[in-house]
């Protein structure tokens, strides 16, 4: 039966408003993911350093990107509750599209002639070196094309896995354990996309060590899936919050087909 105008665009509204949660999280982790930061030295305490297989050592050295990549994916599974596996392929589709758009629009960007005025204004930093503000604004925007072939594998992959491991565990669990298809499914996809995005940029089209990719992705996934833990109270109070917005009925309407694998219509 066709939804009511009325419900309809209830549903577009809570479609948009999460959908534009959604890619602008995950545009924001690629263009900032670059920098490399310190968890330690954010907390002020040593670094860990403990030894790891092939004479690396383990240390919580984290992508800036990765700060708020488990907002995406909990964004993912409030769509996959209410709209189902299609409207999560959707977004999934649309998201590695616009990455890949995002990454050509800033390729074209640092290939522009700089300014001389820009590079003079711009041309010491504030100790007084010496300082080439175009080099840097390319070294930070363009991050290398493995690293732009292996975001947008690693998000397109990491979103598939998400929605099959979440509806694999509500076929099992039904309406009830939110908390548990939300974190299986994000320690599934988390630990793929941890890793593979590394895999790809830094150790096929890179030249790091099989060593170093496993201990930056094993403290990259610890972090997501701690995160996405810490936060699955913030899935309880979205979904409380959608339930009122729609009404418990339409909500419960809308799960159940998003269960079932039918179309919102």
């Amino acid at each position: 039966m066709k939804n009511t105008p009325k419900k309809f665009d209830k549903e577009l509204v809570l479609y948009i408003i999460l959908a534009g949660f959604f890619l602008v999280n995950a545009m924001l982790a690629e263009v900032i993911g670059a920098k490399i930061f310190s968890l330690e030295k954010l907390f002020g305490i040593s670094p860990l350093n403990i030894p790891f297989i092939g004479g690396e050592v383990f240390t919580l050295n984290l992508s800036v990107g990765i700060l708020i990549w488990p907002f995406v994916f909990i964004t993912t599974d409030i769509v996959n509750e209410y709209f189902g596996k299609s409207g999560v392929r959707r977004l999934s589709i649309l998201g590695a599209i616009l990455i890949a758009y995002g990454f050509i629009i800033i390729f074209g960007g640092t290939e522009l002639p700089p300014s001389d005025y820009w590079l003079q204004v711009n041309g010491f930093d504030k100790s007084g070196q010496p300082f080439d503000i175009n080099y840097a604004y390319s070294t930070i925007f363009r991050q290398g094309m493995g690293i732009i072939v292996g975001s947008i594998i690693a998000f397109l992959v990491g979103q598939l896995v998400d929605l099959y491991v979440f509806h694999f565990i509500r076929s099992k669990t039904g309406h009830k354990k939110l908390w548990l298809r939300a974190n299986g499914s994000n320690l599934v996809s988390q630990f793929v996309d941890s890793f593979l995005i590394l895999l790809i940029a830094f150790y096929w089209l890179g030249n790091w060590s099989f060593s170093k990719v496993i201990a930056l992705g094993l403290a990259q996934y610890i972090y997501k899936v701690g995160m996405a833990a810490a936060l699955t109270p913030v899935i309880y109070w979205v979904h409380s919050a959608i339930d009122k917005y729609l009404g418990r009925e339409h909500s419960e309407e809308m799960i159940d087909k998003a269960e079932e694998g039918l179309e919102r219509t």
